[in-house]
């Protein structure tokens, strides 16, 4: 009988969960219940708020409903997104959360304790092998991939299982690869919030002892989150105070950058409503030669409108995967924008981003011993890869012929799920970072 398994893509986005099935190379996607209607993704979101019962007790909820949670009480509430890009980070050690402080494998617990309640009777018999992806490079500078490690394992610990690590795009290939019925080299783009990953890999005749042979990866920490924040630091920042000046005695000097850095992460704009980074806005805004814009920021932090502003920002970045030009449209009491975009401005914008991923395929394909034209498949997935300036850097080095997509949100669960019937996981597992 097959080995009965989970696959579980833990992104930095969005969550998804396969679950193998009773016959070799079946695998089912978890449909989740959720407020906007059933759907295979869970976001990977967590919402904390004070709860009525003991003094410092929290109450929380994971996924599409603590984004519900949030947007019906922002004020009270603490709004917590791509937590898992803090994963590697060894200067993170816990998040502020009202009279507590959680570390990343407690928060890690408090989402999947939530993943498996509103799996409901889907998860209610978890499989005995649990396989989770890992990116092949993880998020910051000098990510601490042995950190990661420490907390993924603490984390998953939660669900007593048997739990085996696989590099996210090799669950991706291990998908694309049903779909193929002859041998093939197929290079595998998987663009997540955090991380944009490259394997390549021989896929062998259907019905071969190993149906994939990984060849070599790499992966560079620039992906959805860093377009999204190309969004932001043009259209919403400057209206913050960026690019601005503030008095300090008898000189004019340019607000520091630093004031700014945590908008372009979702883990850590969240937490800037504290104290002492609300003390230092107000400060600063007493300097500062355009006050209002101070303010404007000070009213960003304080009334908790990073949600809604990145939602702005990502519907921007979806149309215009879709159209040549929208409108950028955001409204609050305190800060309201509209301007129009062309898909080629923020072509632009991203384009220096675009060319460090060139960087990293190339690494990839060196690693792999291959040229460009070895390759017969390329696989684009996960949402980024919708951009068409990320699809023409593939489509110009490869060709349009040799492009593929589908699943772009669920085939790397559908691939590790696949990948836990396999009887022997030691070929698969990811135990050693593979830095680009």
């Amino acid at each position: 009988m097959p080995i009965r398994s989970a696959g579980i893509d833990f992104g930095t986005t969005n969550s998804v969960v396969a679950l193998s099935g009773e016959q070799p190379g079946d695998a089912r996607m978890i449909e989740f219940a959720a407020p906007g209607g059933d759907s295979s993704v869970f976001r990977s979101a967590l919402c904390f708020w004070q709860d009525e019962g003991p003094r410092g007790a929290l109450a929380h909820e994971a996924g599409p409903w603590a984004i519900a949670e949030f947007l019906e009480f922002p004020q009270g509430s603490r709004f917590l997104q791509s937590f898992k890009s803090v994963a590697a980070n060894p200067l993170f050690e816990s998040a502020p959360l009202f009279e507590k402080r959680m570390r990343f494998e407690e928060l890690g617990q408090v989402f999947l304790r939530h993943l498996v309640r509103h799996a409901g009777k889907a998860l209610a018999d978890m499989p005995e092998r649990v396989v989770v992806g890992r990116p092949v490079r993880y998020v910051g500078a000098r990510p601490d991939a042995a950190l990661a490690r420490t907390r993924y394992d603490a984390m998953f610990a939660l669900l007593e299982r048997e739990v085996h690590y696989v590099y996210e795009p090799i669950g991706a290939a291990y998908s694309f690869a049903s779909r193929l019925s002859k041998p093939a080299t197929l290079l595998v783009a998987d663009f997540g919030g955090g991380t944009s990953d490259f394997s390549l890999v021989r896929v062998q005749e259907p019905g071969a002892a190993q149906r994939c042979v990984p060849l070599g990866s790499a992966g560079i920490g620039i992906a959805g989150d860093r377009f999204d924040f190309r969004i932001m630091d043009k259209l919403v920042l400057p209206m913050l105070g960026k690019g601005g000046t503030y008095r300090s005695f008898d000189k004019v000097l340019e607000i520091p950058d630093g004031h700014f850095t945590d908008f372009g992460d979702w883990s850590r704009l969240a937490l800037m409503r504290n104290r002492r980074t609300l003390e230092e806005l107000a400060r600063l805004q007493r300097s500062a030669t355009d006050p209002s814009a101070i303010a404007r920021m000070i009213a960003v932090v304080e009334n908790e409108l990073g949600y809604p502003l990145y939602d702005a920002v990502g519907g921007l970045k979806r149309a215009l995967s879709t159209e040549e030009g929208a409108t950028f449209r955001f409204e609050s009491d305190d800060l309201t924008i509209a301007t129009d975009v062309t898909r080629a401005e923020f072509a632009e914008w991203i384009a220096p981003d675009l060319a460090r991923i060139a960087e990293t395929v190339d690494t990839a394909l060196t690693r792999a011993g291959l040229e460009a034209h070895e390759v017969d498949h390329v696989f684009l997935t996960g949402g980024s890869s919708l951009i068409p300036a990320v699809r023409a850097l593939f489509v110009d080095r490869f060709g349009e012929g040799r492009i593929d997509s589908g699943g772009e949100l669920t085939s790397i669960a559908h691939g590790l799920a696949l990948i836990g019937q396999e009887a022997d996981l030691s070929q698969w597992t990811a135990e050693e970072p593979a830095e680009a």
